[in-house]
């Protein structure tokens, strides 16, 4: 199966539909040579059906509940989701776990119901400061996996998201050595659920222009899921550009 680089911008709870759009136009403008990367958007729950992509553009829904329908005010069902066209969904990000108390378990259903949707998760992982000074990163990573996965038979159809809490929106990016010991244990983890399909890992945490060339080139990383950066046009455009360099190289 041949590998793909993409590079996913999270908004999180940044910009108005009317602003969105214009955002995700300026970038598919700036990006129109791009054809080595994958580049998803993914805006608040009211942006993804003011944004219209194609491939290599695609939409993601930031998170998702796991029922079909029902009495959960304030929640949006996948089939809302696919309904606006999005492709992929963000599950079991660092802010979901720790704002909003999602556990494993609860990752979990989410994860299987997007899977048997037949939209992309975009399955995020990752330690605190505090599990990593404990020397718990691998640890607590493996349960993430483990638990998080559970019930998946082919991981084909996912994506993995590894962003350290302790780098995420602080500036301070794990270091070369750090993001190649963790891709490699994640990989190995992923092996003993399905050893047929490889599964893209994608790093997170303070990623912006000045060190994107040195964090692509690290073994193990096929691309990026970008915060603060994915807001500045020309911060993505040059993230995404290098990614492009040095896939198409």
């Amino acid at each position: 199966m041949k590998k793909i680089t993409i590079i996913a911008g999270n908004w999180k709870m940044n910009k108005t539909p009317k602003e969105g759009k214009l955002l995700s136009k300026e970038i598919v403008n700036s990006l129109k040579g791009v054809n080595s990367v994958q580049v998803i958007f993914s805006p608040p729950f009211t942006g993804l059906n003011e944004i219209k992509t194609s491939a290599p553009f695609f939409k993601a829904a930031q998170n998702c509940h796991y029922e079909k329908s029902g009495p959960f005010t304030g929640e949006i069902s996948i089939d809302m989701i696919k309904s606006c066209g999005a492709t992929h969904v963000i599950v079991g990000h660092s802010e979901r776990r720790k704002i909003f108390k999602e556990d494993n378990q609860t990752i979990n259903r989410k994860v299987l119901a997007v899977k048997d949707s037949g939209l992309i998760p975009i399955f995020c992982i990752g330690e605190t400061l505090e599990d990593r000074n404990n020397g718990l990163t691998e640890k607590i990573i493996s349960t993430q996996i483990t638990e998080g996965l559970d019930g998946v038979d082919s991981l084909d159809g996912l994506i993995i998201a590894y962003e350290p809490v302790w780098a995420i929106g602080t500036g301070v990016a794990a270091n070369a050595g750090q993001i190649k010991e963790i891709h490699k244990f994640i990989q190995n983890v992923l092996k003993n659920i399905d050893k047929k399909h490889y599964t893209p890992v994608l790093y997170g945490g303070s990623v912006k222009p000045g060190n994107s060339q040195e964090l692509i080139n690290v073994p193990g990383v096929d691309g990026f899921l970008i915060g603060g950066a994915s807001l500045d046009v020309d911060s993505f455009v040059s993230i995404a550009n290098v990614m492009e360099k040095n896939r198409s190289n």
